[in-house]
Formats: structure tokens, C-alpha cells, sequence
């Protein structure tokens, strides 16, 4: 932006700062300050232009303060008390602040005084957000939010406001946590100390008006951004529902494989069966354009999981043993370790219903209930404090040892006494290959199979395990749960964002059973296309961080 040299330089409006300062002064109405050193040539970013004057916050400001160091006590209306959750760095929000009566509002106001034009900044949090007053409606503050109160005349709230939420601030903060300060406060006698570049006013009236100007185009692109982006979004996820819609029977009655030529070399041969073919063609002729974000990237993974677990992904073999003889073999193997004693008998499940049948199955396969084809389904149990330690024995774990559909015991790892076999804990004990759920929430639908590191695992209550009577069926089953389907019809307990599922309801839900065979061929081709979206998402994220460093160097060129 040009400057204008008929423009009265800011040294002039740093001499009358200085002067009215040393008048408030005399008069009694300000405190004398400390002073601080001189800015030095090491501390200088960048040359400033002609015109303009490195200054600190202290030289520039009436007074520099925060809010009452103790708690109020509030009441349900009066003056508004605010803290930083109030300050969004636009304005200053009263919608869901506290209240304290006028008599306290008094008190607090003898020492800090928010008026209209003031700048308020945040102390504790997001440290340095920073809002003018924009209300003459009298408001008291807390200790997290900073008061400073400029020369007006001299310096535009405005101007004030651009530059402590530019990179020029955010720098000193990181500066002033690097020298010692707490991580996420920013102490009162740091912010004299904070240097400004101050323009000459009539400069700064131009500043303040070309930025608006800007952050409007730039509000308008966002929003039109976030539109194109949710309309994108909407376009993927209709397009790949239609492959998840009932198809005609003409349709399903022919299962063949076919392996879709890539309609680009970043898209997916995804070998739909003819029933959904003509729709994923559709998608896969506008592959390069529709799964541009990690959002698209996740509801292809999402919708792929649907498939296979719907029959829709791999090619049905009539040579296949049908899973109901499967089913007829697990029946027997249970039956008979009900009557040696190696399982309990548990309370029978009612018969599957056609509303828990959520789709028509292919040829061979069947709906079962997963308490029909595992051991004692279960949670784990929680053992007295003393009997943990953090470097030997049983391995135990907790919901937050899942994750991204995973063991990963080494975040925040626990161990169990391996000789502390209480009735407990020995009905929740875990082995290789067993398949956990978390049923606490939220968010429900974290999924896992034991990994052989360790040859005997625990867990506590908050997790069921499901353990097949037919080893190999635990990577189906495993399919299945992470594809989410069933939590469609399983009823939940608890209240609205702290859902549960019960061992009961765990017991209950519902599977579509593929042949053994078939079984193996979903869960090879799955692995096969998610490790492909997760290669193009690592394709997405490194082209995202390159048009990143590329805006970075075009921005710091023109700057």
C-alpha cells in the first residue's frame, strides 16, 4: 500500500503521546511508569517505511491492567462479568456471561475501567486475542483478560487491533513462552514490553479501511468456499449411496465380477458386482475430481466397507461352502462345550426378525446373531489400584488404548498382576485374535483385534470382547463392526452423548455371514482399497502442504 509523504510521521504522534502522558502525570491522573530500554536493531523484524516509529505498548498506553483476581460472587442478572470464553476476538459477547451486582461492578471499576474504544486481550488460552470495546453498556473483567487503554487521539483502535492479531505479536508471544513464561499465559508485565510499528494516523485511517476491504473478500470467499466444499461433500456421498441401494432383482440375481478400468492412475479398481457396476462407473469416471479432501477420502473407505459387508465388493463362487453348514458345524462345537462344562449356558436370544434384516443377503450366505458363533461374550472388569503396576504383567486395556481401529497399548500403558486372577478377571481375560468393541461413549464403534504381542491381554468394563468358535471368522467379524452398519439397529442405553451399548445388546447384534471362502476375499480386498485411500490421502496432504509452502514463499516475496 503507497504512503503518502504529505502524511504528519509518527514521530510527531509519538512527541505528543509523550507530552500528554507527562501532563497526566503532573496533574496526578497517571502513575509514572518504569520506562524499558530502547527498542535495539536486533529486535527489529523488518525497516519499517518512511514515516512510521518502532514503539513499546507501555509508551503508547494510559494503562495497562487486568481484571479481579478473585472469583465474584454472581447472581442471576446485573452487570456482565467477563473472562476470555466472552472474547472471540471480534467483539465482546454478553450471551452467555456471568452476572455480579453493581456494588461489586464499583468495586472492580476503581482499578479496571473497560470503556468504549479500550482494547481487550487475552491473557490466559489463546494468548494475545484481542477485541475493542464496542459498547458503552459498563461490563466488569477477570484476571484472563488484559486491559490497555490507548491515546485515541493518536492511535486508531482499529489499527491497534490489526496489528496485536498479526504475526508481528504472535511472534513476541512465542518469544515470551520461550523465555519462561507459562505455556498458555501471557503475563501482565509482559505486555508493556510488546512493540508496535506505529503508522502516521492518516496511514493508519487507509491500513484500517484497506484491511476491512479485504477480510470482507475474504469472509465472502470463505463462505463460498465452505459452500463449494459441503456441495462437494453432498455430491460424493449421493453418488456413492446409490451403490448401497436396493438393486433390481435382475440385478441381483447375476453376481459377476467386474474389475472397472481407473478412469485416472489415482482412481480405485473397485470389482463391484454388475449390481452396482453403472453406478460405479459414474463415480469412477469423476474419481480425480470427487475425492479431492480427506472427507471425500473417508466416506469412499466408509462406503467400501458397506459393500463388502453387503455382498457387493467381491465375486460370489456357487463352489463355496454355504455359510449355513458353517453355522450347523459352530452350533454343534457349542453345544458340545456346553455339555463339557468349558462354557457357561446363557440366556437365549430371541429368533432374528425381518426388521433386523437390514438388506436382502446373496446366495450362501446367512444373518446371524454373533453370540451364535463365539464363546461367552463379555466385558472386562476393573481390579483394585495396588494390583497395577506400569512395566510388568498382564497387559490391560482401556478405551483410549483403541485407536484408528487399533491396539495401541503403548499410549498411556497399564499392566495387572499376572497372579491376580479374581473370578472377575478371569472371565475378561483376552487372547490373540479376539475382536474388542468399546461399548462407553462416545464415540461408540471403536474396533479392534488383539495383536499377539503379548500371549494374554485384560481390559476393563467399558470394552466387550467377541471371541468366534471358528478362529478365522475374527477378520470378517472384525469387517464388519469398523463398517458401523449395525449400530443403524442396535438400541442404545444411556442419555444423548453418552451413549452405551449393553453386553446384552453386544450379544444381539445382528451379522451377515459370508461363506468361509468369501469371508477371506472381503477382507483381503478391503485391506487392498484401504490401504490405496490411504495412500491417496497421504497424496492429498503432501500436495496441500506444497500449495501451502508455495502461497508462504509467494506472500513473503510480495511482503
Amino acid at each position: 500500500m503507497p504512503q503518502d509523504v504529505n502524511d504528519e510521521p509518527a514521530s510527531v504522534l509519538l512527541e505528543c503521546i509523550a507530552a500528554e502522558k507527562a501532563q497526566l502525570v503532573k496533574e496526578g491522573k497517571l502513575k509514572k511508569q518504569k520506562p524499558l530500554p530502547e527498542i535495539s536493531e536486533e529486535e527489529k523484524p523488518f525497516e519499517l517505511p518512511q514515516g512510521w516509529e518502532w514503539s513499546r505498548v507501555n509508551e503508547l498506553s494510559k494503562q495497562v491492567t487486568d481484571g479481579v483476581h478473585h472469583t465474584p460472587k454472581y447472581i442471576e442478572s446485573g452487570v456482565p462479568f467477563i473472562s476470555v470464553k466472552d472474547i472471540d476476538g471480534k467483539t465482546v459477547s454478553f450471551a452467555d456471561c456471568k452476572y455480579i451486582s453493581q456494588e461489586q461492578h464499583e468495586e472492580i471499576n476503581q482499578r479496571c475501567n473497560p470503556e468504549l474504544g479500550d482494547i481487550l486481550i487475552c491473557r490466559i488460552g489463546t494468548l494475545g486475542r484481542a477485541t475493542i470495546v464496542d459498547t458503552s453498556e459498563p461490563f466488569s473483567l477477570f484476571v484472563s483478560v488484559g486491559l490497555l487503554k490507548f491515546f485515541n487521539e493518536s492511535l486508531l483502535s482499529g489499527y491497534l487491533h490489526k496489528v496485536f492479531h498479526s504475526p508481528l505479536l504472535l511472534r513476541q508471544y512465542d518469544e515470551i513462552k520461550a523465555g519462561g513464561s507459562h505455556t498458555n499465559k501471557l503475563n501482565l508485565g509482559d505486555i508493556p514490553r510488546l512493540w508496535i510499528p506505529v503508522a502516521p494516523i492518516a496511514e493508519q485511517r487507509r491500513i484500517v479501511a484497506k484491511v476491512d476491504e479485504l477480510m470482507s473478500l475474504c469472509d465472502a470467499l470463505e463462505t463460498q468456499t465452505e459452500a463449494s466444499i459441503a456441495a462437494h461433500q453432498t455430491l460424493v456421498e449421493t453418488l456413492l449411496n446409490a451403490l448401497l441401494l436396493p438393486q433390481t432383482a435382475a440385478n441381483t440375481a447375476s453376481q459377476a465380477d467386474v474389475s472397472l478400468e481407473r478412469a485416472s492412475e489415482n482412481s480405485l479398481e473397485l470389482p463391484v458386482t454388475n449390481s452396482v457396476v453403472k453406478d460405479w462407473q459414474r463415480v469412477a469416471e469423476h474419481f480425480d475430481i470427487l475425492f479431492t479432501t480427506s472427507a471425500s477420502i473417508d466416506t469412499l473407505k466408509q462406503t467400501i466397507l458397506q459393500l463388502a459387508v453387503m455382498g457387493k465388493l467381491v465375486k460370489q463362487d456357487p463352489n463355496d461352502e454355504p455359510a449355513a453348514k458353517l453355522l450347523a458345524r459352530i452350533a454343534k462345537e457349542k453345544a458340545q462345550l456346553f455339555k463339557e462344562g468349558k462354557i457357561k449356558k446363557q440366556k437365549p436370544l430371541p429368533a432374528i426378525t425381518d426388521e433386523e434384516k437390514l438388506f436382502e443377503l446373496p446366495l450362501g450366505w446367512s444373518y446371524v446373531r454373533l453370540d451364535d458363533i463365539c464363546f461367552a461374550i463379555t466385558s472386562g472388569s476393573t481390579p483394585p489400584k495396588e494390583k497395577f503396576n506400569e512395566e510388568t504383567g498382564v497387559p490391560y486395556l482401556k478405551v483410549y488404548n483403541i485407536k484408528n481401529q487399533k491396539i495401541d497399548f503403548y499410549h498411556r500403558s497399564q499392566f495387572v498382576e499376572s497372579n491376580h486372577h479374581t473370578n472377575k478377571l478371569t472371565r475378561s481375560i483376552l487372547y490373540p485374535g479376539d475382536v474388542v468393541m468399546n461399548i462407553v461413549g462416545p464415540p461408540l464403534g471403536k474396533i479392534a483385534i488383539i495383536p499377539d504381542e503379548y500371549p494374554e491381554w485384560n481390559c476393563n468394563q467399558a470394552i466387550v470382547f467377541f471371541r468366534p468358535l471358528e478362529l478365522k471368522l475374527n477378520s470378517y467379524i472384525y469387517t464388519y463392526l469398523i463398517s458401523g452398519v449395525f449400530l443403524q439397529s442396535i438400541e442404545l442405553i444411556g442419555t444423548a452423548g453418552q451413549d452405551n451399548i449393553s453386553v446384552t445388546k453386544s450379544r444381539s447384534i445382528v451379522i451377515p455371514l459370508p461363506p468361509l471362502e468369501e469371508q477371506h476375499r472381503i477382507v483381503a480386498k478391503v485391506e487392498e482399497l484401504m490401504a490405496l485411500c490411504d495412500q491417496l490421502k497421504v497424496r492429498l496432504a503432501d500436495a496441500q502442504i506444497t500449495q501451502l509452502h508455495l502461497t508462504d514463499a509467494i506472500v513473503e516475496q510480495a511482503i
